[in-house]
């Protein structure tokens, strides 16, 4: 008993001791410490969680507008004879390729690396160490380039030579698509492109995107001229029709499809508008077809349902610069306009005699043009601002430029060396069997070509 009665008074004496309160006090601020630092960690894992998050979402992205060389490469085959349609859906599957490979390369390193002079990135080309971030971003822009690049597959169709375009893909990827829009774009590594300093709108790239590709196309086609038959001794027009308008239209649906990853992924984050952008998107698309269908009818055409798809197509061009900074009721009015310009647009290249197998030029190039002034003019909270409008319109100005000069210069050296226009006899048999010797109806077509001589190419 008197052992424990000991005990217990100098348990009593240590808590009432200084050395006591001390090693209490220090076990208090170690506890604090180790609750600061489990909080601290608490909110880094939540950072890294968002921005997984956004890695996540550029990536969808990515490959929903990955899709649409799909859906441009069954809108091209259906809209060609049945003779073309291997050769048009070799161009689109081998054009993303090789130009995605050119702007992995040197492209992403023009476009996305340190823009001090406002011009061009110097820096980030091939690269081999970036953060989980930014090769998502690598990757979205990559499908980027390649959606620029196969808009003048459709509108070179049935006469180009695959060789010849191939190099031209290789050029745009690696040139010329990404030096335009470093413009716009540029300077993700430090600094930033003279446009962009302008107060230049094209959040998703119907000019950067559509427009430079709608131009090149021009200036392809200017340099192959038209199909064999497809003009008149006159001028006057004649129809050349598509061998399959299901395919077509399959192609139309998943561009459509395609195009909420290429604008509401161009957010590169999951908390921006996407929702607005979503229905903006889509309202300016509807909208365009019923103003078309609405024309046709007033002016007692057929309601064709290329055209209806081309509709669609160009009211999603035009809304693509202003998705994020208008309203869906200006977007509506933007697709009704947008269908205008797509009927004013092709009824002028037919009079000035230039081919264009998909209406490249009138969707992407014209379409591209309204749809970057539009941004200006419905911007929301500063409409009709005229000086934004005049910074759009140089924006428009300077595409079409760079483009179409760029574009005329390097299809007539490819034309001069590698060889662009298919010849004659090629066009007359069909590129499928020229080119790629395999057709794409075997069955129905057997009869027209030597069997030895395929079987003989294939080996």
């Amino acid at each position: 008993m008197k052992k424990l009665s000991f005990r217990l008074d100098a348990i009593s004496v240590l808590f009432k001791s200084s050395l006591f309160k001390i090693l209490l006090m220090i076990g208090l601020l170690a506890g604090a410490t180790n609750s600061a630092n489990s909080a601290e960690e608490a909110t880094l894992t939540v950072t890294q969680l968002l921005e997984y998050q956004n890695i996540a979402w550029i990536i969808w992205g990515g490959v929903l507008v990955f899709f649409m060389q799909a859906g441009f490469a069954l809108l091209e085959s259906g809209s060609v004879r049945a003779k073309n349609a291997v050769n048009v859906m070799m161009k689109n599957y081998t054009d993303m390729c090789i130009g995605g490979l050119a702007f992995y390369l040197v492209g992403f390193g023009l476009m996305m690396g340190t823009n001090d002079s406002g011009f061009f990135g110097t820096d980030h080309f091939m690269p081999v160490e970036l953060s989980n971030l930014d090769w998502a971003l690598m990757f979205f822009q990559m499908m980027f380039a390649a959606t620029a690049v196969t808009i003048a597959s459709g509108a070179m169709a049935e006469r180009v030579s695959f060789i010849g375009y191939a190099v031209a893909a290789c050029l745009i990827c690696l040139l010329i698509y990404p030096v335009f829009a470093s413009w716009v774009w540029g300077g993700y590594f430090g600094g930033t492109g003279w446009l962009t300093e302008l107060g230049f709108i094209d959040f998703a790239g119907s000019t950067v995107v559509h427009s430079i590709g709608g131009w090149l196309a021009l200036a392809g086609i200017l340099v192959i001229g038209p199909r064999l038959g497809r003009f008149a001794p006159d001028g006057t027009p004649r129809l050349i029709a598509g061998h399959n308008m299901t395919l077509l239209a399959l192609g139309g649906f998943i561009l459509w499809f395609g195009w909420f990853g290429f604008n509401a992924g161009s957010t590169l984050s999951i908390t921006g508008n996407i929702g607005l952008i979503a229905v903006n998107t889509f309202v300016a698309a509807v909208s365009a077809v019923v103003s078309y269908m609405i024309i046709s009818r007033v002016l007692d055409k057929a309601i064709l349902l290329s055209d209806s798809v081309n509709a669609s197509l160009i009211g999603l061009v035009s809304i693509t610069a202003g998705c994020a900074t208008t309203t869906p009721v200006f977007a509506i009015i933007i697709g009704a306009i947008a269908s205008v310009v797509y009927i004013l647009a092709t009824q002028a290249l037919l009079k000035l005699k230039i081919d264009d197998v998909v209406s490249a030029v009138a969707v992407h190039g014209f379409g591209g043009a309204w749809g970057t002034l539009a941004a200006g003019l419905f911007y929301s909270g500063d409409l009709f601002n005229l000086s934004r409008l005049g910074v759009q319109a140089l924006g428009v100005g300077v595409a079409l430029a760079w483009a179409l000069g760029l574009g005329l210069v390097m299809y007539k050296l490819i034309d001069m060396t590698f060889g662009l226009k298919a010849s004659r006899l090629h066009e007359q048999r069909g590129l499928d069997y020229t080119e790629h010797a395999e057709i794409g109806y075997p069955e129905f077509q057997k009869q027209m070509f030597d069997s030895k001589s395929l079987t003989e190419r294939h080996l």
